[in-house]
């Protein structure tokens, strides 16, 4: 194993030995790594939990087309092995070579777009990064790549009306006359496993399932991690010293994505963007509760394995992949086993793996054409949220309006995601009504007794449980 990652920077390939330098160490995040070079001072830190967007860098890599895939995403949640064989650009790296401002630089100028300046150089890597995409120039999609940049001063239409402007005059830039060269050198960077020791720390980055499951067994105290958007925020606010960290990132096989006739399997490490890409059509609720799933630069990192691991009684994820009736896949050394997503996470904080077990994916079935599903998430804004109350329903109707099929789950109604059991029960088999429906509430109303917290009262989450059952119905009265 080796204990030095190397990545590109100013067009050039960077070798860091984590056995050699004393001041970096395997959890030393990104944003503080560039902080700390001279020339790479436009990374703000805001927030240091992917909340503000001030440290959005971009990383680009290669993709399956032997083409550059660029990424706009937190540098405050990257941890500074994540880089290996990838090419890091920052703010520095945008203009052009002749010393001129790239055309998302200018249009934000022209447009008026910056006054502060803290928060500029995060927009303008989001910018760049939908400039280098093949994404549409539409509102929708600007408003998307920009919501995980918060800006204070002139408010955000001028900067929506810059990158309006920059993409419609999108052509070839500088970093396209580069990247035949940048693709060259990323090709000479070896994909190999990593082990990285310093006094306090182990970080294992394994390229194999096989070899993967060795470390777990050999370490069972590590703490397994790809996007680390969770597990970061015990590095940045907490200031944890994680002592032993296995790094999924460069296991192919955990990011493989096949759509077969009948289901979709997902490695682990897919993150929830290529789950939004990749279910749109088949899954559209799962496509809604990305939609509504923290940020673009979130999204880009964040996976389903981590999303399902964290086990969280507010993910979003959990309760509408189990209204698709989605199982876990489970490998360890010596087994394989599936799970249904509602069987996996068995209270708080807590799954159903078992020592030496990790998630190699998920199997998502096709539904039927008949089976409605729908997904729903109340919180205080629309977007980078946590769930105060998230809901999925699985409803499957005969000719005459009976319900042959129901699944209530709720998020945020309990210490994990849970069925309203007693509801489903109440209701199969009925005739769907509004009359139904509002006999449903009191036994809905019964079946969970929610906390109050920071975000909202036990009162309030009852209330609105309910209420998304109502807008359930009201949604398909007329279908």
């Amino acid at each position: 194993m080796n204990s030095c990652i190397s990545f590109i920077l100013d067009q050039k390939i960077i070798q860091i030995d984590f056995s050699k330098e004393l001041k970096l160490t395997p959890t030393t995040t990104v944003l503080n790594y560039l902080r700390s070079l001279p020339n790479h001072k436009g990374v703000k830190e805001g927030c240091a939990e992917g909340d503000c967007g001030a440290c959005t860098v971009v990383i680009a890599e290669r993709d399956g087309k032997n083409k550059i895939h660029y990424r706009a995403v937190n540098s405050c949640l990257i941890l500074l092995p994540k880089l290996h064989g990838k090419w890091l650009i920052t703010v520095e790296n945008i203009k052009n070579s002749d010393g001129s401002l790239h055309p998302v630089q200018q249009a934000m100028v022209e447009y008026h777009g910056s006054q502060c300046g803290f928060c500029t150089s995060g927009f303008i890597m989001s910018m760049f990064a939908l400039y280098k995409s093949l994404l549409p120039n539409t509102r929708t999609v600007i408003e998307d790549a920009l919501t995980g940049n918060l800006c204070r001063c002139t408010g955000y239409q001028p900067i929506i009306e810059a990158a309006e402007y920059a993409l419609q005059k999108r052509k070839p830039d500088h970093f396209s006359q580069i990247e035949k060269e940048i693709i060259s050198n990323l090709k000479r960077i070896v994909r190999e496993s990593i082990k990285i020791k310093t006094e306090r720390q182990k970080y294992f980055m394994p390229v194999t399932v096989t070899e993967l499951l060795n470390i777990k067994n050999q370490n069972p105290d590590s703490i397994i991690i790809n996007g680390a958007t969770d597990i970061a925020l015990r590095i940045t606010k907490k200031h944890e010293p994680i002592p032993s960290i296995i790094d999924t990132l460069q296991i192919e096989e955990l990011h493989v994505i096949r759509k077969s006739p009948d289901h979709l399997y997902c490695g682990s490490a897919v993150t929830l963007n290529q789950l939004k890409d990749v279910s749109k059509d088949w899954f559209p609720a799962i496509y809604e509760a990305c939609s509504v799933f923290g940020s673009k630069q979130i999204r880009e990192m964040a996976t389903i394995g981590g999303n399902l691991a964290t086990a969280s009684p507010i993910g979003d994820l959990p309760p509408v992949l189990a209204a698709y009736n989605t199982e876990v896949v489970i490998v360890s050394a010596n087994d394989a086993r599936m799970i249904p997503v509602d069987q996996f996470i068995c209270g708080y904080r807590r799954t159903s793996l078992k020592n030496g077990e990790i998630i190699k994916g998920i199997k998502i079935p096709k539904p039927v054409n008949e089976s409605i599903i729908k997904f729903y998430k109340v919180s205080k804004r629309k977007d980078l949220d946590i769930s105060t109350v998230s809901a999925a329903f699985r409803l499957t109707l005969d000719k005459n309006r009976k319900i042959n099929e129901i699944k209530i789950i709720f998020g945020g109604m309990a210490e994990m995601i849970k069925h309203a059991e007693k509801t489903e029960k109440f209701l199969l088999g009925k005739i769907w009504t509004r009359e139904t429906i509002e006999q449903a509430m009191p036994i809905l109303r019964s079946e969970f007794t929610p906390i109050s917290d920071a975000r909202s009262g036990k009162e309030f989450r009852s209330i609105a449980a309910r209420n998304l059952l109502m807008k359930f119905y009201d949604e398909l009265a007329d279908t």
